[in-house]
């Protein structure tokens, strides 16, 4: 299992593989069904493939893949067109040997940061707006320095929440007032 999504009925469904292929679907495509049922193909992957990434696509915003060896892009949504559920998709990333495979897709704003994640346990916290804007079908820019034994593992977006700021602020704020006595 690799997500779940709670969605309006009239979304589109975007799944992607470790070897950088995507495919968007309407969420139409898939018929309800009982617990008990096998449910139907999304998409059709390799032996040697898994799918890495659930998102249901909203109207704004970008997509942000992530490779294993630290390279990453973010492309217009509008880049990724909408076919028939259950085939192979079309190129998200490329996955060559500078690359490796895809470990993460998420759906972006500006605004937003995403967190990186090590098999070394190292955390990179970046910006999204420093993150190259570019086409479907590209290998993308660096997105973290890796040591020689390093793996990029995880991508997750992080929201600000401008309300928990305001609040560490003041907070912080209290916290020195008290010291200074």
């Amino acid at each position: 299992m690799v997500g779940v999504a709670l969605t309006d009925g009239a979304s589109d469904v975007m799944l992607f593989s470790s070897n950088g292929k995507v495919i968007r679907f309407p969420e139409t495509d898939v018929r309800s069904m009982g617990r008990v049922s096998r449910g139907v193909r999304g998409m059709r992957i390799s032996d040697s493939e898994r799918i890495i990434s659930l998102i249901i696509a909203q109207p704004d915003g970008a997509i942000l893949t992530a490779t294993e060896f630290g390279y990453g892009k973010r492309t217009n949504l509008e880049e990724y067109r909408v076919q028939g559920r259950g085939g192979q998709g079309i190129i998200s990333i490329q996955t060559s040997a500078r690359n490796g495979n895809v470990v993460g897709a998420v759906q972006v704003c500006d605004e937003d940061q995403i967190m990186l994640i090590t098999n070394g346990g190292t955390l990179v916290r970046t910006p999204v707006k420093d993150v190259s804007l570019v086409g479907r079908n590209t290998q993308g820019v660096k997105l973290i320095n890796l040591t020689k034994d390093e793996k990029l593992v995880g991508l997750e977006r992080v929201i600000e929440d401008e309300d928990n700021d305001a609040d560490a602020d003041e907070q912080a704020a209290d916290n020195t007032d008290d010291t200074e006595e």
